[in-house]
């Protein structure tokens, strides 16, 4: 995906000009920090389209590592495949915009299949697993009534997070002038949102009401 407010924009344009971390540096940095930490978290871009995604997985899980994977819900197929076999713990996946063809491919940049979408949505609430969904909310394309019409798309979820959108570093630059809500408004598309998903909150916020491994 390409979304026009991605703040990590050197993720998207200039991949192979980051530096590649060899994985025994990974598992020495874990294993110096181990007395504390308890689980790790595979983002992206979108990890399951790595082919040794499972190789890696696995390496943090034999160290005895939860794992949660963060995803945009475009590769359902591998999705379930990682949950029948219990290798990730915990889901988080962005929902760019309520799920209309229109709305989704402008939020995401991208020519997006609605149904692949949809059924990862309904294979992470199936799951048995913890999960979140979350979205960033950018005024440029999202306002109060399609965050409610999202919540209602994934009525019942276990946890709704929605982002405050930041202007700065935005892949598009036009992103620069838009003025995010503020958090009074935040708060108030929360609240609404909270008729179909009870736990919804505004990143940050949901650290006081709620007890999260992650």
């Amino acid at each position: 995906m390409r979304c026009p407010y991605c703040h990590a924009t050197h993720l998207v344009k200039n991949p192979n000009e980051l530096e590649s971390i060899p994985l025994d540096v990974v598992e020495r940095r874990i294993e110096k920090n181990k007395s504390w930490l308890d689980g790790v978290v595979i983002t992206g871009g979108e990890p399951t389209f790595h082919d040794e995604l499972d190789l890696l997985i696995k390496i943090f899980k034999d160290i005895g590592l939860k794992v949660r994977l963060d995803s945009n819900g475009t590769n359902p197929d591998k999705l379930e495949d990682l949950i029948q076999r219990e290798l990730i713990d915990c889901v988080a996946m962005d929902i760019k915009a309520p799920l209309r063809e229109g709305k989704y491919n402008a939020a995401s940049g991208a020519l997006c299949n609605l149904s692949d979408i949809e059924r990862s949505i309904k294979l992470i609430m199936d799951s048995g697993i913890e999960y979140e969904f979350r979205t960033t909310v950018c005024p440029a394309f999202l306002d109060k009534s399609d965050i409610v019409e999202i919540a209602q798309s994934i009525a019942g979820a276990m946890r709704y997070t929605l982002q405050t959108f930041r202007p700065t570093n935005c892949l598009d630059s036009k992103m620069f002038d838009v003025v995010p809500y503020t958090e009074d408004e935040m708060k108030d598309i929360a609240g609404d949102a909270r008729r179909f998903v009870e736990n919804c909150y505004v990143r940050g916020e949901e650290m006081k009401a709620l007890s999260c491994n992650w």
